[in-house]
């Protein structure tokens, strides 16, 4: 689950007027690398705010919805890149800019065969470039 999208929802649940140090602390959450002492601190926000109503259900939100926003530090800090969905909606967008110059595929193995095609040349970018998306040496 994306964190950027995950915070957005949580945010949606509260009143925008004096909830800064709620929101600060939600976001200080989502600063750690490491996901033990992200549940500390998840633990002691919800233990702070849950008895006021208009944090309860962002409270229950974010307790929903933890685990599955810090999946990405299961295998270290090395996947960090994955606590956002930018890879996968700019892949998307690549994708769609390259079929609406064809429009028409004449069959269905012509379209995958231009998918894997931007697919091989982002994987050849990312790969070689100097700014690491993922480091799989660890």
């Amino acid at each position: 689950r994306c964190q950027v999208h995950f915070l957005r929802n949580i945010f949606t649940t509260i009143p925008k007027k004096n909830s800064k140090s709620f929101r600060e602390a939600v976001k200080g959450i989502f600063k750690f690398t490491d996901i033990n002492l992200a549940r500390e601190a998840k633990n002691r926000l919800i233990h702070d705010y849950i008895d006021q109503p208009k944090y309860s259900k962002a409270c229950a939100s974010l307790d929903d919805g933890f685990e599955d926003a810090f999946q990405y530090t299961v295998q270290g800090n090395s996947h960090n890149r994955l606590k956002s969905t930018n890879l996968i909606e700019r892949l998307n967008q690549e994708v769609r800019r390259r079929e609406k110059i064809i429009r028409i595929f004449p069959n269905q193995t012509s379209a995958n065969r231009l998918i894997g095609a931007v697919l091989m040349d982002l994987h050849d970018e990312w790969i070689y470039s100097s700014r690491k998306y993922i480091n799989f040496d660890k």
